[in-house]
């Protein structure tokens, strides 16, 4: 098997872009969701309970404990915490050293305590995926730089330790376990569009915020929607056993169907950061001879090979193929595909029962976890055999005790992580060994291991439900409040803002499906629309000029829930059509007995005192900071931070060949290095002749080793 290493650099690299953008993202609305006159104070989730410092910590495991100490309030903690992670972040995606055990603990470290007062804005699916890939990559950074290691042959490094290929294996479970449980979930739910193949006909117009993509996608063929739906069951059910496939082609096809399903929803669907941590941890399927086409490998493979070699790599194609055809036989039959050649149409049908799929999953899920615990033992078994190929007894002892560490982990972590898998089937759930529920249970508010399971049942069936905010001054004329992200405007596209999470918004689609009094945080975001508190009016329009009270507050607010439908084809001008359901909030002022019972029923009604030390001069760099980047929208200062990597690491691979000119050349595999002589010198010039050079723009083999 090759070598792992362009993969888990590519995997650290991922892991902070995705700190970036999350930290990023947090600290543009801050003030708005968790400071002293935000929709929920971050204040209210820390109060001392007379506990010991340390006990203090791990129940409750935040570095906001310690703000205070640094004169602030939990908010500007937060504000620090957020501005620290994506600089932090952003020095370890663009250099290599900063890629370190530490740098990553610290990532961690500092959104699990956001985390932590986060309360119902940060209680996301993809919030908790950050949090366990973020400490997997604590695991899988090198202890020291990769540069410092010669280059061996056969694709790996010289020095290169025995455990370093086994944490990465964790990296591939949780992927197994994401998007097998995503595709479970699907079907355990009973959800009627996911039996009947017609979720996706709904999905586009009444997913959280839809991407201008999304409405063409919407108006495809009813066919081609349920044929998508069979697709996805493909892709997250069928084809993540293959992630462990000992063949390294059916990997790679594995690999591809991810990440064609990642990008088409990136493409029709606001997900924030989710499906670019789903990318990269796909990179955990790659290997470095699939990254990295070394010069004279397609000539190595021409050579002549030996009979066994030659049989068992018939066998693997062999075997290759009975996978192909037994998933495209299964898909055919369980879902009734018919090629209908007049209508030039796909028919599709779901041919198995809920009791089937149900009796299959209890007989399936067990085995998948002996699946992973063979994976894992044989990346064990291969880290030992490395480990017997270390030189020196001093080497040899100290990969020992790094093997047996990091192996001791790796284990514990796959442990702990199979009570969160076996939600999917109960019975499963209860036949695991007690020793994972007891680990499980004791780490578990680390958030180390979580369950996932994504789209469970499709909302929106009748029409996709959206709570309107209005305003008014009199009672009589309202005005409607419109938020930067979420539909409102009919008239206006849907935005792209992929990788910022605006939260708010997100939370307002979670209200829009049950009444108000499930979302108690909405009554809070009346009361400050009601305040006039500005950093609440930036959260749904960053120009507070667009806000319709932006002058003065309005002394009436009520909300109405509508249902929204995407446009049809040839409606000009329109993007979305509505029709008026019911009132979802009833229309309070300041100091009204329904606002003051809603606030004193959700605990919202008393602030605690604010820090009296939040004036200290770390609070005014923090004020100066946002006074600053305030006016920058989050799509833009997201994207212009992407920007600004994508030309710091542009000018790193211009200037990266030239550096090689005062770099000894590498040693060609398999050959030894000869010191330089005088009889060598015509053979080395005529070799600078032929060979392109390296710092032309125009070099192929340039181009090929960026």
């Amino acid at each position: 098997m090759a070598g792992s290493r362009l993969p888990r650099q590519l995997f650290l690299q991922g892991v902070a872009a995705v700190f970036m953008f999350a930290f990023a993202s947090l600290y543009t609305q801050i003030p708005g969701l968790y400071g002293p006159e935000g929709i929920l104070p971050a204040r209210r989730t820390l109060r001392p309970q007379g506990k010991g410092r340390w006990q203090q910590l791990w129940e409750t495991p935040t570095l906001l404990w310690e703000a205070p100490r640094l004169g602030l309030d939990t908010a500007q903690g937060l504000e620090l915490l957020s501005l620290l992670g994506a600089l932090v972040a952003l020095g370890a995606l663009l250099l290599s050293p900063l890629r370190h055990p530490v740098i990553y603990l610290l990532l961690w470290a500092a959104y699990l305590s956001a985390c932590q007062v986060g309360q119902v804005f940060l209680y996301f699916q993809w919030d908790s995926l950050l949090l366990e890939t973020g400490f997997l990559a604590v695991l899988v950074a090198p202890l020291r730089p990769a540069s410092h290691r010669k280059e061996a042959p056969q694709g790996r490094q010289a020095g290169a330790l025995p455990h370093e290929d086994l944490p990465f294996w964790l990296v591939r479970w949780l992927l197994f376990r994401l998007m097998f449980a995503s595709g479970v979930v699907k079907l355990t739910s009973r959800c009627p569009a996911w039996w009947g193949l017609t979720a996706l006909t709904y999905h586009y117009e009444t997913q959280c915020l839809p991407t201008p993509a999304a409405w063409f996608a919407h108006h495809l063929p009813v066919w081609l929607h349920k044929l998508s739906v069979v697709a996805t069951f493909l892709i997250e059910i069928a084809v993540p056993p293959l992630f462990f496939a000992p063949i390294r082609r059916l990997r790679l096809a594995a690999f591809y169907s991810q990440v064609l399903l990642q990008v088409l929803i990136i493409i029709t669907g606001n997900y924030n950061f989710f499906n670019l941590m789903t990318l990269v941890l796909t990179t955990a399927l790659l290997d470095d001879q699939h990254l990295a086409a070394e010069p004279g490998h397609g000539s190595r493979k021409k050579t002549a090979t030996s009979w066994p070699k030659a049989l068992l790599a018939t066998l693997s194609l062999l075997l290759e193929l009975a996978v192909y055809g037994l998933l495209a036989y299964g898909t055919v039959h369980y879902f009734g595909l018919e090629v209908d050649w007049q209508q030039r149409t796909i028919h599709s049908r779901t041919t198995f029962t809920f009791h089937q799929f149900s009796q299959w999953l209890k007989t399936l899920t067990l085995p998948t976890v002996w699946l992973g615990v063979a994976s894992l033992v044989w990346e064990l078994l291969s880290a030992l055999w490395r480990w017997t190929q270390v030189r020196g007894w001093l080497r040899k002892l100290s990969a020992v005790v790094q093997l047996s560490l990091v192996g001791t982990a790796t284990v514990a972590l796959f442990l702990i992580s199979l009570v969160p898998y076996s939600y999917v089937e109960p019975g499963t759930h209860g036949r695991l060994w007690t020793g994972a529920h007891r680990l499980f249970g004791a780490v578990e508010h680390l958030q180390l291991a979580n369950s996932y399971g994504l789209f469970r049942r499709m909302t929106g069936l009748g029409g996709r439900p959206e709570v309107v905010l209005e305003g008014s001054y009199d009672g009589h004329h309202w005005t409607e409040i419109e938020f930067m992200y979420k539909p409102g405007n009919l008239s206006r596209p849907p935005p792209v803002v992929v990788p910022h999470q605006p939260r708010l918004d997100w939370q307002m689609w979670f209200a829009a499906l049950g009444p108000h009094t499930h979302s108690p945080w909405f009554t809070s975001l009346v009361l400050r629309l009601l305040q006039g508190k500005e950093p609440v009016i930036r959260l749904v329009q960053s120009q507070v000029a667009r806000y319709p009270f932006h002058k003065q507050p309005p002394t009436y607010v009520r909300a109405q829930r509508y249902k929204y439908w995407f446009s049809q084809p040839g409606e000009q001008g329109q993007w979305w059509r509505r029709q008026w359901v019911e009132e979802f909030f009833p229309s309070v002022s300041l100091g009204d007995p329904t606002l003051e019972t809603l606030l004193r029923q959700f605990g919202l009604q008393k602030s605690p005192p604010r820090t009296r030390s939040a004036n200290s001069t770390l609070a005014q760099a923090l004020h100066w900071t946002r006074s600053q980047l305030s006016p920058l929208e989050a799509p833009a200062l997201l994207w212009g931070l992407l920007m600004a990597v994508g030309a710091v690491r542009f000018v790193q691979a211009l200037l990266a060949p030239c550096s090689l000119r005062s770099s000894p050349l590498a040693p060609v595999s398999g050959e030894k290095r000869r010191p330089a002589s005088q009889k060598d010198s015509g053979a080395a010039s005529e070799q600078a002749t032929a060979a392109p050079n390296p710092c032309s723009s125009s070099s192929r083999t340039t181009r090929r080793k960026k």
